[in-house]
């Protein structure tokens, strides 16, 4: 039984469970069909890795206040965080990563940083 490769049709030597006939074309070929959702999922994931260089600037230490202005200024996107913590008293804090940030009164926020 000869079998051809999804990406280039090139006839396939060797296991007979094989797909591809190398590894560039593996790849190509699950690169194609993953085009449409990677460049959503990969400007996420940027944005969300620019918010938490931005907050671990800011957070050298474990805690620390700054104001709206100033993250904003350095391009933080408050729509996109990983993850939400309320405490028992109902303060929610929100989370990209390990640093968070609470808002706090007026323009401010706490920055903190949690442990791994």
């Amino acid at each position: 039984m000869n079998k051809s490769c999804l990406e280039c049709g090139e006839k396939i030597i060797g296991r007979s469970d094989k797909k591809f006939c190398n590894d560039y074309c593996r790849n190509a070929y699950n690169n194609q069909i993953n085009k449409d959702s990677k460049n959503l999922i990969r400007n996420t994931n940027n944005k969300l890795r620019k918010n938490w260089r931005i907050l671990e600037t800011l957070n050298p230490d474990q805690k620390t206040k700054t104001t709206k202005l100033k993250l904003l200024n350095l391009g933080f996107d408050f729509s996109l965080f990983t993850n939400i913590y309320i405490t028992k008293a109902g303060t929610t804090y929100y989370f990209v990563y390990n640093q968070g940030y609470l808002p706090l009164d007026g323009d401010y926020y706490a920055l903190v940083k949690r442990d791994s």
